[in-house]
């Protein structure tokens, strides 16, 4: 069986086992993910190994660490990206289908440095840039919307 087939067979099982985790270890789960825009205009997306998709890179804010040094690990995990300048909150978002309790921060990154290109590894196994009027097929509908929200100044929605 290869990756795709069986994500898409375990995916729901995973997400509900990992948020039933989550209940009882956290009150409130928050995320954060990042707009990463380089000087040409493309965005940075990343594709995991465990959910369908393109998506912003991103992850949960651990106990005792701030939104902004979960955005900066997550970076550095996911993309080899460091900021040079803070980045920007954009926003936050209830994100229902995957919990009644789940929230996402989004910020826009514009200053940041990428010395090396990131390795596929068990967690990321595709990463790019992409101009955003031809993002790679698979893209989610949440990121292509928080991606027109901050760049094309469309309405923000407050639901994931």
């Amino acid at each position: 069986m290869n990756l795709d087939a069986f994500r898409q067979r375990f995916e729901p099982i995973i997400r509900r086992l990992l948020h039933f985790y989550w209940r009882f270890s956290r009150g409130l789960t928050v995320g954060v993910r990042a707009v990463v825009v380089g000087d040409d205009g493309k965005v940075f997306l990343i594709k995991h190994s465990y959910v369908a998709g393109w998506h912003l890179p991103g992850g949960g804010v651990e106990p005792g660490e701030t939104l902004v040094a979960a955005l900066a690990r997550e970076l550095h995990e996911e993309g080899n990206i460091e900021l040079t300048e803070p980045a920007r909150l954009f926003g936050i978002y209830f994100h229902r289908r995957a919990s009644r309790r789940d929230h996402v921060a989004i910020y826009v990154v514009r200053s940041f440095r990428q010395s090396s290109q990131p390795r596929p590894n068990h967690e990321i196994v595709a990463h790019g840039f992409f101009a955003p009027d031809a993002l790679p097929e698979g893209t989610t509908q949440s990121t292509r919307a928080r991606i027109m929200e901050v760049l094309a100044g469309q309405a923000v929605m407050d639901i994931w």
